[in-house]
């Protein structure tokens, strides 16, 4: 159930100290029909906020009075329940661990932003404010309801059905909420596909396998959402590592230095920390953080083993296993079975293999150089100009003239994009 419209415009406060930059998100939030109030002082901002209610707090992270994150920090104080927006150049890992911390940051927006996404995430941060305001009105509501149910027995059939119309609309404005949750998780393995595409490759066969697996009887129905979230949101610590480091562990994974090593295997903390942002679940984070260890006690980063470790964490171990080997089916399937009772459970392993052969396998993707490309290769990445027009689209197959297209492109304006396709 949608929230009903507002009598007046949301309010939106937007804290920017370049005054370009300022004007260009008041106008194109007020052509969203919002009512904006644009101020370039973070203090004021805070006087502001004492003396009246908002619904979204946008602000730039990098200001000479204050930081953005410290100035949404005390907005928290002054309006819990507004959604806050942090625009920022860098999305750096430090900045994204304290904003979810100590900001409770909705949503993040990066330099330069496209009008699309900040119009959408402004709308949805409305939303969601308009949902967190009628969730407190409707417990209150339901508590008050509860109370006199205790006192009036005379009245219970009509306090009764009263009690169950306003559940009603709880569980509907819990349906939207799971929407929006939904919403985030694909967010999510957009930002790891942005950041590096073959992360975001390698998420979608996460997800895929982690499904499979997780309609079987062998899980409960919280183990189910706790699985399936954390496939899509178990690599979200690799954010802000470096992009060589990737690189390297992927094809020459035996030269990483021992501080290289220490960051890798730091990551399923990180991605702990960063998931607790879209789900507070403690199932979820205690999975993602056991993802890579051992069956023997041999993996990161606590050391566990055998049935110390999550069942669905030792599930997605081999997902992952398989999903990020680098090798192709049938190799990596023997890897697999030649880890079984050592790095992998053996359960979950003949689990896999069983659901494995139910469905299609996922196709893998590898990376070319762009003389490389081939009549019938299929792309498994969009593919823009660099200025944003898109040239060609994912799944498409390319032919003798599309290649020559691509290439005359390049020659006048270079694609710097990373070229993936689909063996």
């Amino acid at each position: 159930m949608s929230p009903s419209p507002p009598a007046t415009p949301p309010a939106i406060l937007v804290v920017d100290d370049e005054p370009v930059v300022l004007f260009a998100l008041k106008q194109t939030l007020e052509r969203e029909g919002f009512h904006v109030v644009a101020l370039q002082s973070p203090l004021k901002a805070l006087a502001v906020l004492a003396e009246r209610d908002f619904a979204v707090i946008i602000s730039d992270q990098r200001m000479p009075e204050m930081l953005g994150l410290d100035f949404l920090i005390a907005s928290r104080q002054i309006l819990p329940q507004a959604s806050r927006i942090l625009i920022t150049a860098v999305l750096a890992l430090p900045t994204i661990v304290d904003a979810i911390n100590k900001g409770e940051i909705f949503r993040f927006i990066v330099k330069p932003w496209l009008r699309e996404e900040l119009t959408a995430t402004v709308h949805n941060a409305v939303q969601r404010h308009a949902l967190v305001r009628q969730n407190s009105e409707l417990q209150r509501e339901t508590a008050t309801l509860n109370a006199q149910l205790t006192t009036a027995n005379a009245t219970l059939a009509t306090r009764v059905a009263e009690l169950e119309q306003r559940q009603q609309r709880l569980d509907l404005a819990n349906q939207e909420l799971a929407a929006s949750y939904d919403h985030s998780l694909e967010l999510c393995r957009r930002i790891l596909a942005a950041y590096d595409p073959v992360l975001g490759a390698q998420a979608k066969a996460l997800v895929k396998y982690a499904e499979q697996m997780a309609v079987t009887a062998e899980f409960d129905e919280p183990q189910r959402h706790a699985l399936r979230a954390a496939a899509r949101l178990c690599d979200l610590g690799l954010i802000g590592m470096p992009r060589e480091l990737l690189r390297t562990l992927r094809s020459k994974a035996e030269q990483l230095n021992g501080h290289e090593r220490s960051l890798l295997h730091h990551h399923p903390v990180y991605s702990q920390t960063l998931a607790s942002l879209v789900d507070a679940g403690t199932a979820t984070g205690e999975i993602i953080r056991a993802h890579h260890e051992r069956y023997d006690g041999g993996g990161y980063p606590d050391g566990l083993a055998g049935d110390d470790i999550p069942w669905p964490a030792r599930c997605l171990a081999v997902v992952v296993g398989f999903v990020e080997s680098g090798l192709g089916k049938g190799a990596a399937i023997e890897d697999l079975l030649a880890k079984s009772g050592s790095a992998y459970d053996p359960e979950a392993v003949r689990l896999f293999l069983k659901v494995s052969n139910l469905v299609q396998l996922p196709r893998q993707v590898r990376e070319i150089l762009l003389h490389e490309l081939e009549p019938g290769m299929v792309l498994a990445n969009d593919l823009y100009s660099p200025h944003g027009l898109m040239l060609i689209g994912e799944g498409q197959a390319l032919s003798p003239g599309t290649i020559v297209k691509i290439r005359s492109h390049n020659q006048v304006t270079p694609i710097s994009q990373r070229l993936l396709v689909y063996s």
